[in-house]
């Protein structure tokens, strides 16, 4: 199961075993099969059973050139071999594009593109976080994530449910690009959960209740995004 010391050194997605191993024996094809596919066809001539059989028990995980050969082998696109994105690598991966088509989307030359795939930190315009949105089909939540800016729009909804939610709308806009009032809506739905938490864990009574406030309160503002996505309900649109 070694692999050669040509083999391409780029951090692999998070991998899908199960469904390679189910998309595998739905083709009738044996793991010497896969082996061989990916030895005569991609040109990754370490393949072997065992290296195959180690993916699908997840016992190691295929580099990003890997899987994409694999998905060719397995009739699939690559996105049906990856649990869920995360990264910009990952969501480049799992629509099958090559950077270079990415990069040439967003008007950045391929270095600085790679760079940002390799760092995750997003050195784009709000214009092209839209191309971005458009080349790789991200859904809002993801491309707020993508462009690393999840953590500053946690930090503004734990403000938003902890004092005035109406401070933030207008911040909150320059990271999260929903229509207004569907914003608002959102965030009195935070405040009100938040607030009306809190209020019923210390009517509960007993000398452990602000304890169990504060427990309570921390669990909600430590999945503030959660439920902030849970509140537009899907329903977002880009401005």
């Amino acid at each position: 199961m070694h692999r050669s010391t040509a083999q391409p050194n780029h951090p692999g997605p998070p991998f899908n075993a199960p469904a390679a191993r189910r998309l595998r024996a739905g083709l009738g094809m044996g793991p010497e099969h896969v082996a061989y596919g990916l030895r005569a066809s991609y040109g990754l001539p370490y393949v072997t059973p065992d290296l195959v059989i180690a993916w699908e028990r997840g016992a190691l995980t295929p580099t990003s050139p890997e899987l994409t050969a694999l998905a060719g082998v397995l009739w699939c696109s690559p996105g049906e071999l990856i649990g869920r994105p995360r990264t910009l690598r990952e969501h480049r991966i799992a629509r099958g594009l090559a950077p270079e088509d990415v990069a040439r989307a967003l008007g950045h030359d391929l270095d600085s593109y790679l760079r940002m795939e390799d760092t995750g930190q997003w050195r784009g315009s709000d214009r092209q976080a839209a191309a971005l949105a458009d080349v790789l089909e991200l859904a809002l939540p993801d491309l707020v994530t993508v462009t690393g800016r999840e953590a500053r729009l946690a930090e503004l909804l734990r403000s938003a449910v902890a004092t005035r939610w109406q401070g933030q709308v207008r911040p909150l806009g320059r990271i999260v690009p929903l229509d207004r009032g569907r914003l608002e809506h959102a965030l009195q739905t935070l405040h009100q959960e938040y607030q009306g938490q809190m209020v019923a864990t210390l009517s509960w009574g007993g000398g452990n209740a602000a304890d169990d406030s504060r427990d309570a309160g921390r669990e909600y503002l430590d999945r503030i995004v959660e439920h902030f996505w849970a509140a537009v309900e899907g329903g977002s649109t880009y401005r």
